[in-house]
């Protein structure tokens, strides 16, 4: 059996010193004494510091990456760089040195590009996953606090309630009703209730319910346990690593990719095949030959596409995460792209998430409050007049806000230049409410300390606590605050404008609760019953009736001004935005109306009316109605089946442990970073870290441009190979010279990639990305409009270099000459082409008459990098003897753009059928 002693004033230097104990079989005295913490008060912050720099960060030691030559060698493995590799063996062994030089010199920067870059991707991706970390209520020097899970260390005192995850592997100290589900540990499918007694050696692991392990969710009620056993040492630790959250690069559209580099493959080789057996047949020489086929083929191979796709997509994660939308898993970006519905939760994501109580009704008598979230200031008013709650005909106002401010498991500071809730939004509107009324906290707990609780949980709808009150009149009380259902019907008498008892009337008090909810103000209840003074402890039978109605208060969660703007940007995008929530059915509707989501005439479905439904009306009134109030959260999960079978492609927003399944089931799941349940956030596909819709809209916009992005760098890419690949195929047939020799086509090809196809992957959104329908997510890669784009753009590279070196050797019988002036004639296309498909010139134009501060540089930096290589390329001795070239005169230069101009407006032809910004 372990040790179970420790020398005292001694504590364990690293994590590996605490696993020699049997923490399920130690004592909470023993166990305090062994961690060298206090059963109430925790460590205090100096100690905690200590402990963490001593015994390290909790977090699981991540897996071993591959190591950087393997990932080097890797990008080596792409079917179309094999092609060239054999294209530049054979060279080489046809002791053309130049020639093989330049294929593996171009095939050495091609691999070097794209191990960069995925390294950044990847890393990048790896950042933004460690930027998502898990958050638990600890205490240290005496007072709750929220930190990192990364933070904690063996000896904190971590609270726990529903939708927690476990941070670390603790020895649970209290527990009301706690049930933790340790599936993802043990196997075991039902919730585990646990219990704090002593338990034997022997326990096997899945039946020790006094201990809470990493990883493991609590699905009801609250506990406190010490932290014995952080990041590796934890029993998750032990048994595997955790399953890394962070997505790789592999996503529908790159398997696209990959697929389209196959058939390319098959279509090159069968193309270099018949080019060699016409050249043969022709009666050319067989090395002749052989250099014609290396030169189509190397024309054909587009080597950067792999690279840009990758690029293309780390850029748009980390524009989303700038905008504050995580994303979690890679695919998400596209997807976001195809969104045709948004369903979304209304408070904190459509709302300030800063509850305000602005309406009160005590004692009969109706209040107003001024003032917004969670400062305390501003007053409460009767008929415009302010009121002293302390006054004799103010009673049942006061004990309705003390009621408020002591049934309340938060409390409001100030932190970061603000006043926060740390705690739920609706408690902190309480606390704020009383403070305008000038009662405190701190002072009514002194006066009625608390003795036990009944936590809030949904299938009740009400929180209890009960209080010491008057012990020389041998009297406790218990208050009450939760839905006016759960409380009016367990209401016997009202408290009047004096404190006297009066029979309820349930009609009027529904009467007033439907004119608060009118105004889109939630409204709870709030009671109290007296009790002897003996009773110390709180069960549900104790509140089932006899109940003194206090009064209500109704407060609202004002709508936030950017989420108005981004639903009617994504109304203009063609998607719909439909509101979720739990909130009562004229609350929805009375914000709905005043975001935007619907019309004074809209149906609003109610989570009764949606359980009563069979699957085809369910179906009707999803796709129908944009506003469904009082829905469980199985509810939703039906709403996102429903949709989908109507060909929706759904972006579903959630934060609790039940909306998991609609999370996972939604195409792309969103969860709230902030007041997210860890079970939530695991489901999700990305993550808001701001709670903001307004940040969906933006990462919706933010996908929409990245796939434009990919689509432009193909319409740019793919018609300079074909051009290419049609020049030495015409050439061949017509048994013409070539037009362009193989080094030069990797000349071009490099320069082209690395210098102007780019700055694509940056380009910034256009004004119009918002203003199109979405999507097909079946939409195939090359669609017919984009082809018809790249057969066109083709057809006139092909006669810039098939023209120009045809004119110019006809006229100056100096084939170097013809072959620079085609391909800086082509670089002049592709140049002006760059300049007709990227914001560069609109953004230009926006600035000079005040419309826009910014500039998309990308293109502009890639055109400048061209033109100064291409002189290098042209004027250069060096360069003319690499790459059998000479250098042109001004007049000869200036030809060469000339020819190159026309593309554009080729382009703006084609802009009119197939829009690319």
């Amino acid at each position: 059996m372990a040790t179970n002693t420790i020398a005292k004033n001694s504590f364990p230097q690293t994590t590996k010193d605490l696993e020699n104990y049997e923490w399920h079989t130690l004592a909470e005295q023993q166990i305090v004494k062994t961690l060298a913490s206090h059963p109430e008060a925790g460590l205090t912050h100096e100690e905690a510091a200590r402990r963490h720099e001593q015994m390290g960060a909790n977090q699981l030691t991540g897996k071993g990456g591959k190591s950087p030559w393997l990932r080097f060698l890797e990008q080596f493995n792409q079917p179309l760089l094999y092609i060239l590799l054999t294209a530049g063996v054979v060279t080489l062994l046809l002791r053309d040195w130049i020639d093989a030089g330049v294929i593996f010199a171009v095939t050495l920067i091609n691999v070097i590009i794209g191990y960069i870059q995925e390294s950044k991707a990847e890393g990048a991706i790896a950042a933004l996953s460690k930027a998502v970390t898990t958050e638990a209520t600890v205490i240290r020097n005496g007072q709750k606090t929220r930190l990192a899970s990364t933070e904690l260390v063996p000896g904190d005192l971590v609270l726990l309630a529903s939708g927690d995850k476990v941070p670390a592997d603790l020895r649970l100290l209290s527990v009301r009703g706690l049930q933790v589900d340790e599936s993802a540990l043990t196997g075991e499918s039902v919730p585990v209730e646990k219990v704090t007694h002593l338990l034997d050696v022997e326990t096997p692991l899945a039946e020790r319910s006094n201990m809470a392990y990493t990883g493991s969710f609590v699905t009801f009620g609250q506990g406190e346990g010490i932290i014995v056993a952080i990041a590796d040492a934890t029993e998750t630790g032990r048994i595997s690593q955790l399953i890394e959250g962070s997505s790789g690069l592999k996503t529908p559209l790159t398997r696209k990719i990959d697929k389209f580099s196959k058939t390319l493959l098959y279509v090159i080789l069968g193309l270099a095949a018949l080019t060699f057996a016409v050249g043969l047949g022709q009666g050319g020489s067989l090395i002749n030959v052989f250099k014609a086929s290396v030169a189509l083929v190397v024309s054909a191979i587009p080597e950067g596409l792999p690279a840009i796709v990758t690029v293309t997509l780390a850029i748009g994660v980390s524009r989303m995460a700038r905008r504050h939308a995580i994303i979690r898993k890679l695919p998400a970006v596209e997807a976001l792209g195809s969104t045709t519905v948004i369903c979304s939760d209304k408070t904190g994501t459509l709302t300030e998430n800063q509850m305000t109580v602005q309406a009160i009704y005590a004692g009969k008598q109706k209040y107003s409050v001024n003032g917004i979230g969670y400062a305390p200031d501003g007053e409460i008013l009767m008929e415009q007049k302010s009121v002293d709650p302390n006054a004799d005909r103010h009673v049942a106002l006061r004990e309705c806000l003390e009621a408020g401010l002591l049934c309340n498991d938060s409390h409001i500071e100030w932190r970061d230049g603000q006043w926060s809730v740390v705690g739920t939004p609706t408690e902190g509107a309480l606390i704020a409410v009383a403070q305008k009324a000038g009662l405190t906290q701190a002072t009514l707990e002194q006066e009625m300390p608390r003795i036990d609780t009944i936590p809030f949980e949904s299938q009740y709808q009400y929180m209890a606590t009960l209080h010491e009150l008057d012990a020389k009149q041998g009297v406790n009380v218990i208050y009450i605050k939760g839905s006016v259902e759960a409380v009016l019907k367990r209401a016997k008498h009202l408290l009047d404008t004096q404190g006297q008892l009066t029979p309820v009337n349930p009609a009027a008090v529904e009467q007033e609760v439907e004119r608060m909810a009118e105004q889109g103000l939630r409204v709870l209840a709030f009671a109290r019953k007296e009790v002897a003074a003996n009773r110390q402890s709180l069960a549900h039978t104790d509140i089932e009736d006899s109940l003194v109605l206090l009064g209500l208060q109704g407060m609202i969660d004002p709508p936030r001004q950017e989420a108005i703007a981004a639903i009617r940007a994504c109304q203009e995008a063609g998607i719909k935005v439909k509101m979720i929530t739990g909130d009562h059915a004229l609350t929805a509707f009375a914000i709905a109306r005043q975001i935007g989501i619907c019309s004074a005439q809209e149906q609003v479905f109610t989570g009764g009316q949606l359980a009563q439904m069979d699957e085809q009306e369910l179906a009707q009134a999803a796709e129908q109605s944009m506003v469904f109030a009082r829905v469980a959260p199985e509810q939703k999960l039906r709403l996102v089946k429903a949709l989908q079978l109507k060909g929706e492609i759904v972006a579903m927003t959630g934060d609790g442990v039940n909306d998991a399944p609609a999370l996972k089931q939604a195409d792309i799941g969103v969860a709230m970073g902030i007041a997210g349940s860890d079970v939530a956030k695991e489901s999700a596909d990305m993550l808001l870290t701001d709670d903001n819709f307004a940040s969906i809209e933006a990462a919706v916009e933010e996908g929409r441009a990245v796939y434009r992005n990919l689509r432009k760098a193909i319409a740019f890419m793919l018609p300079i190979n074909v051009g290419e690949s049609m020049t030495i195929l015409i050439g061949i047939l017509l048994a013409t010279v070539l037009p362009i020799l193989p080094i030069q086509i990797l000349w071009l090809n490099m320069v082209s990639s690395v210098a102007l196809i780019a700055p694509l992957a940056f380009e910034p959104k256009s004004g119009q990305v918002m203003q199109q329908p979405p999507r097909n997510p079946n939409e195939k890669l090359l669609s017919g409009s984009l082809v018809q784009r790249i057969v066109a753009i083709s057809v006139f590279n092909w006669l810039v270099i098939f023209g120009m070196f045809q004119s110019v050797l006809q006229t100056t019988g100096n084939e170097a000459l013809a072959r620079t002036m085609a391909i800086n004639g082509l670089v002049a296309a592709e140049v002006f082409y760059l300049l007709s498909i990227t914001q560069f010139l609109p953004s230009v134009f926006a600035r000079i008459k005040g419309k826009s501060t910014s500039v998309a540089y990308a293109p502009a930096i890639g055109i400048v990098g061209v033109v100064i290589l291409q002189c290098f390329f042209s004027q250069w001795g060096m360069m003319n003897q690499v790459f059998d070239t000479t250098p042109l005169t001004f007049t000869q230069a200036l030809i060469c753009i000339g020819v190159g101009f026309p593309v554009v407006l080729i382009a703006v032809i084609l802009q009119r059928f197939d829009p690319l910004n």
